[in-house]
This record gives structure tokens, C-alpha cells and sequence, in this order.
């Protein structure tokens, strides 16, 4: 089995900030990496924390995939690759855990033993298939908790349902929940090593023609948050519209709510990434 890239797309949340995705694909992987947002000062070099994790993630991920390592192992020198690289180059040490950058990750290979994918966060990949459409990973689960973790703020703290992530108010909850990385059950990509042990795994075997659609979760959020598709209507969607398409549509929807009053979320727009693949 191999994927052919059909079509893919990569939308900033917002044109005068810097797209804190990246993805990344051959014929034999593919890669989806969400940066999360940064929460203070910048500590690295490029546009952002979140940014410079999301690019060097990826590149090193692909390179040791490249190079003949299986996806766990791949993995495993990345993410110690990340480590290195963020106590090199960071201007001081951490002095809050929530300071580490981090990202969410949806990874695809090709191995021996079927197609293997590996995640971080609430990316997701879904697979259509003749007989319907497997959800892989967490993101239709999480999105509708965000979305009423963030109206509860809102009512809490006398805010719009979609608050500037900037507002004291909100910084120091977000500050506080990413306090959390890499502990118990959450934990992303990031300068920490010990991660690896702790990503999700899941091993399908497709068929030629099955149709793949990694993405994050601002892309997602058409299905998972706007309602617009099902999983297996934003596939064919993408098919058949193109992910651009999509993207003026998701963009359109999240514009006429730019307060977040139909649907509640922490920002009117995240970054939104999303790869078509085939599977032949």
C-alpha cells in the first residue's frame, strides 16, 4: 500500500499571526502537527514557539521515517530531537511548565504489519472505506468538551463565548490546564522524550481506494463543532469540493459567529490543516 496526495490545505486562524500547523508527506507517511498556542513570551527562534515545534516535529519525524525507522522508533528520536534542540536554543529556562511548546499529531506509515497510526491531542485521521468511515483518534470526542469548557468561561467570567486568548482572565486558565502536559493521560508532542511511551496507537488495513483524511482540529471543526458534515460527509466533501473549498466554507461560518454566540470556542478561528490521500 502507498498514498498519493490528492489535495491538501494549510489556513492560518488569523492572517497577521503565524500558522502554527505544518504537515508533511511521501508514499509511504503522512503527517499532521498542530502546534498549540503559546501562552507568554517567545523562547525560540521563528515565529513562535508553537510554530518552531510544529516545523522541527515534522521534519525530524519524516527524516528518521525516511531513513528506515519504524513509526515508534521514529517517534522516539524525534521527539528526544526536540529536547535537544529546545535546551540549545531557548533564550532561558523554563520557569512555568505551561512555557513548554507543545502540539496535538496525527501520524499515518506504512508498515509490514498494515498501516499504523500514531497520535498526540486531537488530531484524527478518518478512513473511507466501501462499507463506511473509521474515526481514528480523539478529536470528535474533545471538541465537544472544549466547546462547553468555553461557554462555562464565558458565563463564568462575563465574557464573549469566543474571548481574546490574550485577556488575563482567559490566560490564566489556559496557563493552568497546560500546566498539565505530559502527566496521567495528556500528553503531546513536545521537548520530552518520555512521551513516546504514551502516544496513541492504532493499526487498520485499507483497501486500494480507500480514501484518507488527516487534519486538525480547526479543520475538523466543520464536522465537529459547526455541524456542516458527518465524518464520512466531510471526506466526500473533500473529494468532491476540494479542501479549499472547505476552507472558505469553514472560514465563512466561523465569520458570521465572530462572537461565538451560536458556537462557543476560545478563539474565532483556529490554524487549519488537512490532507486527502489515496490509498493505492
Amino acid at each position: 500500500m502507498s498514498f498519493v496526495l490528492l489535495d491538501s490545505l494549510s489556513l492560518p486562524g488569523d492572517a497577521a499571526k503565524p500558522n502554527e500547523d505544518a504537515f508533511a508527506h511521501t508514499h509511504s507517511a503522512a503527517l499532521v502537527m498542530d502546534g498549540a498556542t503559546p501562552l507568554g513570551e517567545k523562547l525560540m527562534p521563528g515565529p513562535s514557539d508553537a510554530a518552531w515545534l510544529a516545523q522541527f516535529g515534522t521534519r525530524r519525524l519524516m527524516a528518521h521515517l525516511r531513513d528506515g525507522n519504524a513509526p515508534q522508533d521514529a517517534l522516539a528520536h524525534a521527539l528526544e530531537d526536540a529536547r535537544k534542540s529546545f535546551e540549545a536554543l531557548r533564550r532561558r529556562p523554563l520557569r512555568e511548565k505551561w512555557e513548554t511548546p507543545c502540539a496535538s499529531m496525527m501520524l499515518v506509515a506504512e508498515t509490514n504489519s498494515g498501516t499504523e497510526f500514531l497520535w498526540y491531542g486531537d488530531c484524527t485521521a478518518l478512513l473511507l472505506k466501501k462499507d463506511g468511515c473509521e474515526i481514528i483518534g480523539d478529536g470528535f470526542d474533545r471538541r465537544g468538551q472544549e466547546s462547553e469548557r468555553a461557554r462555562q468561561v464565558a458565563k463564568e467570567k462575563n465574557l464573549s463565548p469566543a474571548p481574546d486568548l490574550n485577556r488575563p482572565e482567559i490566560l490564566s486558565l489556559l496557563r493552568a490546564s497546560r500546566n498539565n502536559i505530559n502527566r496521567g493521560k495528556n500528553w503531546l508532542f513536545s521537548p520530552e522524550p518520555r512521551a513516546a511511551a504514551h502516544v496513541s496507537r492504532h493499526t487498520a488495513r485499507p483497501a486500494q481506494g480507500d480514501l484518507l483524511l488527516i487534519a486538525s482540529d480547526g479543520f475538523l471543526a466543520l464536522a465537529t463543532d459547526y455541524g456542516r458534515y458527518d465524518a464520512m460527509g466531510l471526506v466526500q466533501a473533500a473529494q468532491t469540493q476540494t479542501l479549499a473549498a472547505l476552507g472558505e466554507e469553514l472560514r465563512a461560518v466561523e465569520n458570521d459567529d465572530a462572537m461565538g454566540e451560536k458556537f462557543a470556542r476560545f478563539k474565532k478561528s483556529d490554524d487549519s490543516t488537512a490532507l486527502l490521500l489515496e490509498i493505492t
